[in-house]
């Protein structure tokens, strides 16, 4: 394993990116690592850019994930993949995308000038991306807004930290009306991580 451990988790607000930076920060505690967190919110309530970095290891002093130092770069929306690509690890990096666009509703021609290949872009320019349809798969579960928590179990396939740290932190974070239907999507994440065509290109952080 690295001495660190850094993750980058981008997305709108709304979308709960800060949510499963927590869980994920928690599990990580669980195992026994030493971990850090810090966020950055732009204009969150009107759709704007939330980024949370967490970072953890033996010993960890800072919680900044500066650019070229992310293993994993967690993204719930396309757009957000693209603005932070430059962030993961030139060698160990990789991206978690969640097939996802979010239309900015105040730019003129917005869908017109959206970059809908975005994932397509990064792969053939070399950045290593495992694209999820994690929205559609979390809507046919019931309610597409566990798609951060679908991202976040195919985040949990990629590290150092077992099974029952995760459920722990889902169970001490989620409210219990919520528990069960985020275990299902968290399973569900695993799942594709596990299945999709480009895991093998990729090792584990």
């Amino acid at each position: 394993m690295n001495e660190s451990t850094n993750l980058l988790f981008a997305g709108v607000g709304g979308q709960g990116s800060l949510l499963i930076a927590e869980l994920a920060s928690m599990a990580a505690v669980q195992a026994g690592f030493d971990v850090k967190q810090t966020e950055v919110h732009g204009v969150s309530q009107r759709g704007g850019s939330v980024e949370t970095h967490v970072r953890f290891g033996e010993k960890i002093y800072s919680p900044i994930v500066s650019p070229g130092e992310a293993h994993v770069l967690i993204s719930l929306e396309k757009l957000e993949t693209l603005r932070f690509a430059h962030y993961i690890h030139p060698h160990s990096g990789k991206i978690l995308a969640n097939e996802f666009e979010i239309i900015p509703s105040s730019v003129a021609n917005a869908a017109e000038s959206y970059p809908h290949h975005a994932h397509q872009y990064l792969v053939e320019n070399g950045f290593p991306v495992i694209s999820l349809n994690a929205t559609q798969q979390a809507h046919e579960l019931g309610d597409a807004r566990m798609a951060n928590v679908v991202m976040l179990g195919a985040l949990s396939a990629l590290l150092p930290i077992e099974s029952a740290h995760w459920q722990r932190a889902l169970q001490v974070r989620l409210p219990k009306r919520y528990l069960e239907g985020n275990q299902k999507a968290f399973a569900l994440g695993i799942e594709m991580l596990r299945a999709h065509p480009s895991l093998e290109e990729f090792s584990h952080v």
